[in-house]
């Protein structure tokens, strides 16, 4: 009996190895374009920025927010800002 329907006699290993490789680079493909894909739009990231805020007022904000102003520094320089 037969069980493999005669598909088995020798050079299959050939095939198999071809199956192989051919995996092994469809799916380095595959991955590879997501990785481009993200790294692509990584860059592409920009600080949303509210309208009507200047570009200086957000870097005093930031500035502010780290702790690199006092209060008062902060209010003075946001009211200098806001005189222009």
């Amino acid at each position: 009996m037969m069980w493999d329907n005669g598909w088995n006699h020798g050079g299959g290993s050939g095939v198999w190895l071809l199956m192989v490789l051919f995996m092994i680079v469809f799916w380095t493909l595959v991955v590879g374009g997501v990785v481009w894909l993200l790294r692509s739009k990584g860059h592409q990231h920009q600080q949303p920025t509210v309208p009507g805020e200047s570009a200086a007022r957000r870097i005093l904000d930031e500035r502010f927010a780290r702790g690199e102003l006092t209060e008062e520094e902060y209010r003075q320089r946001r009211e200098l800002l806001e005189a222009r």
